[in-house]
């Protein structure tokens, strides 16, 4: 990792428990100060996180970044050594049968009732949930070609991670959570999923957070992108300004020996190999580009998505 880096955007510093949406309505995730270790190892360090009602959040970050940990944290299934989250304006950690009924979540590799039929696994989760859809249930089991009989452990990854899917899908969430959900599944399944997350989010106000490491599939349906690297949230923004509040500055050999300190909104710099620096930085809303932006033989450029990506994770 490079080590003059990384100075995030802002995220809230305000305990989450507390805090709500400024309309009076609570945030669906708030995160804040978030540290877990594992075996004397740094799996998350200070990550912060929030999710606005009725937004996407892709969280990208690369294998290992921290994402599984944090959302496991987030939704109460592992305690974190430091830090804050909550759902609702609840504590993560004592969720009620109420706030529980109302999020879904699907994990990386889905395990659980893996001795029952598919129909009979779905027959008996929807018990328990109120607004359960068994239609939704009906027309994708047929449309996603997963036969009702057929015992889930036997199933293909691709299979019980849609079958996951549809379990989640099916109870109307107001809160999506998906760890890596296209992880094992085939592009057609992928599309098709991912434009579910969108009619949901759209048509339901359904707030959704994603993790993955596939940038394309953030750039489809996500409002708003997270980067996650080394167990660190490094920014937050909407997807529609990242481009205009990023630049790439190629600063040449000449003035990068003249540089002291950090460039305003700096996010990370790397050393090229004939003296020069590459400089990727942040600019505020409703502020200008730093001066050296337009400097004399400095050279900016825009970044996409996965350029920013693999700036900061690198």
């Amino acid at each position: 990792m490079n080590t003059a880096r990384l100075a995030t955007a802002p995220l809230p510093a305000t305990p989450v428990a507390t805090a709500a949406h400024p309309t009076g309505m609570q945030w669906p995730i708030r995160v804040h100060g978030l540290d877990k270790h594992y075996d004397g190892q740094r799996v998350l360090d200070g990550a912060s996180l929030q999710l606005e009602p009725g937004a996407v959040l892709g969280l990208i970050g690369r294998n290992g970044a921290g994402k599984s940990t944090l959302i496991r944290c987030l939704l109460g299934l592992v305690q974190p050594d430091a830090g804050e989250a909550s759902i609702w304006g609840r504590p993560s950690l004592q969720l009620d049968d109420e706030a529980k009924a109302r999020l879904a979540y699907v994990p990386q590799q889905p395990e659980a009732l893996g001795w029952l039929k598919v129909g009979d696994m779905l027959d008996f989760v929807g018990r328990f949930y109120p607004r359960w859809d068994a239609a939704f249930v009906d027309a994708t089991l047929e449309r996603w070609s997963l036969p009702r009989n057929k015992v889930l452990a036997r199933m293909s990854p691709g299979e019980r991670q849609r079958v996951a899917l549809i379990r989640a899908l099916a109870c109307r969430p107001s809160l999506l959570v998906l760890d890596e959900p296209a992880a094992a599944l085939d592009p057609v399944a992928r599309r098709e999923l991912l434009r579910e997350i969108a009619q949901r989010a759209g048509e339901s106000g359904t707030s959704v957070l994603f993790s993955t490491h596939i940038v394309s599939d953030v750039e489809r349906v996500a409002s708003h992108v997270a980067f996650m690297h080394e167990g660190r949230t490094l920014l937050q923004v909407e997807l529609d300004t990242l481009k205009e509040r990023h630049l790439r500055l190629r600063i040449p050999a000449s003035a990068a020996a003249q540089l002291v300190g950090r460039v305003p909104g700096e996010i990370s710099r790397r050393a090229l190999a004939d003296g020069a620096l590459s400089v990727v930085i942040m600019r505020e809303a409703g502020h200008d580009w730093p001066a050296l932006a337009s400097a004399p033989d400095v050279r900016a450029e825009a970044l996409s998505l996965e350029d920013l990506f693999v700036e900061v994770a690198e």
